[in-house]
């Protein structure tokens, strides 16, 4: 079992992760072999249940709780990557990584279907250096349970019941294709947790979905769908993410065993969900009754929706929209820089104005 404490995008633990950790191992030696490797730590799985038991109270006791233990502990051996071992939790169901300062503004960012919180990562140290950055893995997704119902509203429950547990207002939401979507539900149901809204990717009505590429059709539909979904090899996976492309990318690990774990029945009902939600009404017409600050950015060459319908947006008051060129469906990836450029500039236009209406 590997315990790395420092995302790969981020760099180094810091020094309270690593006192941390230097607290717990020793006592944990009579267990098995530990071996120190720079910030990596290699933990010789307790065969005992007595032995998991006291290995997470040990835990507990230096504050790394039930958010970290049953990933150390309870028989899934990986690795657990976060910029903060004391910035990982699980609220609400959900496992959730925050970065940056907490005191800064804070900004959601909720990723699409089958991905996972990791797939923001190229943007989060951008975002970190000026925000307070929560990223959740929705029910299903990640490193989070599932959940009884994938409904967009109920989704967006979960999230405005996080938010709350968290005390936070008045947040910036970030939501990646679908996740576009459960952002816009949150504002709907608590205008008062959202001062703003950046939908990237996001399809604004069915009618703009694109005909999708062969092996995403085989992947997700019967009869070869469920035979394939349990043995999908590590370069299916990447190819099926990186398919929506136009430009090349680099799928981390951590993306692809996220992805990975997600099960085949839950996929296809989050789509469903998914497209239940925008066929009742389009995100444009949602966003209009919001009267919210809205930012649209699309990949010109975005291989999922057909990229003129961001213009359908252009109707909604308050929204700006942005198309990036030559960029496909996962902006984070193809173009991290331009993009964490035009969150960064919406973001602390939105605090501004919001802390400005709230003073009047």
């Amino acid at each position: 079992m590997v315990f790395t404490c420092g995302n790969p995008f981020l760099g180094a633990p810091s020094p309270g992760a690593l006192a941390a950790l230097r607290h717990v191992v020793p006592s944990i030696g009579q267990h098995g072999q530990r071996a120190w490797n720079g910030t990596e730590i290699r933990l010789k799985r307790a065969t005992s249940r007595r032995g998991r038991d006291a290995r997470r109270a040990r835990w507990e006791r230096v504050g790394l709780g039930a958010d970290i233990c049953p990933r150390l502990i309870g028989g899934s051996p990986g690795i657990v990557s976060c910029m903060d071992v004391y910035d990982v939790k699980h609220l609400h169901g959900m496992h959730v990584v925050h970065d940056g300062p907490r005191q800064a503004p804070p900004l959601l960012l909720i990723h699409g279907s089958g991905a996972s919180g990791s797939s923001w990562s190229p943007v989060v140290p951008a975002l970190a250096g000026q925000h307070h950055v929560i990223r959740v893995d929705l029910p299903g997704h990640g490193q989070s349970p599932p959940a009884p119902s994938y409904d967009v509203p109920e989704q967006a429950g979960r999230v405005a019941a996080l938010l709350d547990g968290l005390g936070l207002r008045h947040v910036t939401v970030a939501g990646h294709s679908s996740g576009g979507y459960i952002a816009t539900a949150l504002a709907e149901q608590r205008p008062d947790l959202v001062g703003s809204l950046a939908l990237i990717s996001s399809g604004p009505s069915p009618g703009a979905l694109l005909p999708q590429p062969v092996i995403l059709r085989v992947l997700m539909a019967p009869p070869f769908g469920p035979l394939l979904w349990s043995v999908r090899s590590d370069t299916m996976i990447r190819k099926g993410i990186s398919v929506v492309c136009n430009l090349p990318v680099d799928i981390p690990d951590d993306l692809v065993a996220e992805v990975r774990g997600m099960g085949y029945r839950t996929f296809r009902t989050v789509l469903r969900r998914n497209t239940a939600y925008i066929a009742e009404r389009s995100v444009p017409e949602r966003l209009t009754a919001l009267g919210v600050p809205v930012l649209v950015i699309f990949g010109a060459a975005d291989r999922r929706w057909e990229p003129s319908s961001a213009h359908q947006y252009d109707a909604v008051p308050n929204a700006r929209v942005e198309q990036l060129p030559g960029v496909g469906h996962l902006p984070m990836f193809e173009a991290p820089e331009p993009t964490s450029q035009l969150l960064l500039d919406f973001a602390g236009t939105a605090a501004d104005t919001g802390a400005r209406d709230r003073q009047a």
